[in-house]
């Protein structure tokens, strides 16, 4: 069974309440490569050269990543942005359930 977008979208907008967040593509692959970062959240149609940087940056530093089902700009809306996202990184889920919501659906990759 696979996550539903609308309770990963009630968990990361509590994240953005009451956690940490980074938003971009640069900042995210960063954070990747330092290993400082809980969960990572790429767009469905994130450019092919950024998702290969991602995923290979948090596989050495077993960090899990989540394709999120939607756009870039639906990823944004969830986010409660006016523009579009193609990555971000969690640094602190906050009073957030979403590490543990996406394991248990077994929609990690690593």
């Amino acid at each position: 069974m696979s996550l539903s977008v609308t309770d990963f979208a009630r968990e990361l907008q509590m994240v953005f309440k009451t956690g940490s967040v980074v938003i971009g593509t640069k900042k995210t692959i960063k954070l990747a490569k330092l290993g400082k970062t809980k969960l990572i959240v790429l767009a469905r149609n994130a450019p092919p050269e950024v998702k290969k940087d991602i995923l290979y940056y948090a596989k050495l530093a077993k960090i899990p990543v989540y394709e999120f089902p939607g756009t870039n700009m639906e990823l944004g809306a969830v986010c409660g942005k006016p523009f579009s996202i193609a990555a971000l990184a969690i640094i602190d889920p906050g009073q957030s359930n979403i590490i543990e919501l996406i394991k248990e659906h077994g929609e990690v990759k690593t």
